[in-house]
């Protein structure tokens, strides 16, 4: 175990628009809405506007505690879009949702500019599967407008360390630091290990398998493992059938110490969260009984 952070403790996570969320005492869920035509395991079910939106609101109902908006594809090979593109595809729809009601939203981007116009139209968080580190100038958004930041690890394009705890910290560090620079406020920030981005089986595995001690980040702890490659290299599942080996890493992960968890199937990993949010609990209870 680690010391440097305590993982289950309240944490007030800020974020744009005066609003917030408490992390740690309860694990929260960040629903997947691709507006896309070629994600790996949903493309083209929500790619229209009344798609999406649908689609979110049924996720808000079922227990996500955030929406996730993304308009390009993050799957390997998948094929980039333009700037414009990627804006025709996500403002509306986060529009539609502010809208609606009061949905935290979350933008799924590495571009500052479409970044800026998200949180114009109501979006709440940032969230970076490049760490920052294609377009830094993101971290200048998320200071000027409060948003909160999501700063995922990624191995492409670059070479990795060979012990995956390690690469953890030298990209991350890296990430940590454009945003220190930019004068984003520590209690926007949460990060992400980057399940399945240029790891392989192996190496998911072993991250899960040490995973805490990504707590000497001090930071809270957002993972994305739904239906992921190595998830369906251990269970022989396609992806569309590999959501119960998705609850499981979420049942895990939860116990190691993980406060947001990005899924497509919003049901399944809320029974998950609230089984292992009472084992947390109790165990909690128990240590401070036995002094342990």
């Amino acid at each position: 175990m680690f010391s440097a952070f305590a993982p289950f403790e309240p944490f007030q996570w800020s974020l744009a628009h005066g609003r917030s969320l408490l992390l740690g005492p309860q694990g929260l869920i960040m629903a997947i809405v691709n507006v896309t035509p070629d994600s790996f395991s949903d493309g083209g079910r929500h790619d229209t506007v009344d798609r999406a939106v649908e689609y979110a609101l049924r996720c808000l109902e079922q227990g996500a505690h955030i929406v996730d908006i993304g308009g390009e594809s993050t799957r390997p090979g998948g094929a980039s879009v333009s700037a414009g593109e990627e804006q025709d595809r996500v403002l509306p729809v986060i529009e539609a949702l502010v809208r609606a009601g009061q949905a935290v939203i979350s933008i799924d981007t590495y571009r500052a500019e479409t970044a800026r116009l998200a949180i114009a139209a109501g979006a709440h968080i940032v969230n970076d599967v490049h760490g920052l580190q294609r377009e830094p100038a993101i971290a200048e958004v998320a200071a000027a407008t409060g948003a909160g930041l999501c700063i995922m690890h990624t191995g492409r394009d670059r070479q990795k360390l060979a012990d995956v705890i390690e690469d953890q910290f030298s990209f991350l560090e890296t990430s940590l630091r454009i945003v220190r620079e930019a004068g984003v406020a520590d209690g926007a920030i949460v990060l992400d290990p980057g399940f399945g981005f240029a790891k392989d089986t192996d190496e998911n595995i072993e991250l899960m398998v040490r995973f805490e001690e990504l707590s000497r980040f001090a930071r809270p702890i957002l993972v994305g493992t739904s239906r992921k490659r190595f998830v369906g290299a251990v269970t022989g599942r396609d992806a569309a059938d590999r959501d119960a080996g998705t609850a499981a890493t979420t049942a895990l992960l939860r116990m190691a110490g993980a406060a947001i968890f990005r899924v497509h199937d919003v049901a399944i990993n809320r029974d998950v969260l609230m089984m292992a949010d009472a084992m947390v609990d109790a165990r909690l209870r128990l240590c401070g009984r036995t002094g342990a």
